[in-house]
């Protein structure tokens, strides 16, 4: 389960830390999918799970994502994570707006063959829409 958590880890590293892809080839499957909710579609295979970063990371030019703990069993590792950066190109349709946002998230990953093959993610987007001022701040109560 160690070494379950050693992949995760290796691929949020190697893709949000040091902007390698190689790391994608080499520790997510061919046929991965991805469930997203902010996406319409499942993501598809490696190409898409690139893809899906490279929209974050066109968009937030100096994204990062810290792994705040991960909890592994069997073949699957939970991660909750905290994602930052600067709004600094278009995303989802928002024009650029130079805000900083904070937002939180977690992954359900399932690995296969020492690959990741299936993620089901969570994200704070209602958080990052209101960050970014697409969202007014809800009212308090």
């Amino acid at each position: 389960m160690s070494a379950n958590k050693e992949i995760i880890r290796r691929v949020v590293e190697g893709v949000w830390r040091d902007r390698n892809f190689a790391v994608v080839d080499e520790l997510v499957a061919q046929d991965y999918v991805g469930h997203d909710p902010t996406q319409p579609e499942p993501i598809q295979g490696r190409d898409g799970f690139k893809q899906f970063v490279g929209m974050y990371q066109s968009a937030f030019d100096d994204a990062t994502v810290t792994i705040d703990d991960q909890i592994a069993e069997g073949d699957q590792v939970v991660t909750r994570w905290t994602g930052r950066g600067t709004h600094t190109g278009e995303f989802m349709g928002i024009a650029p707006t130079a805000k900083e946002v904070t937002v939180s998230g977690m992954t359900i990953s399932r690995l296969a063959g020492g690959k990741i093959a299936e993620e089901w993610e969570l994200i704070d987007a209602l958080g990052m829409l209101v960050q970014l001022g697409a969202v007014p701040q809800p009212a308090t109560a």
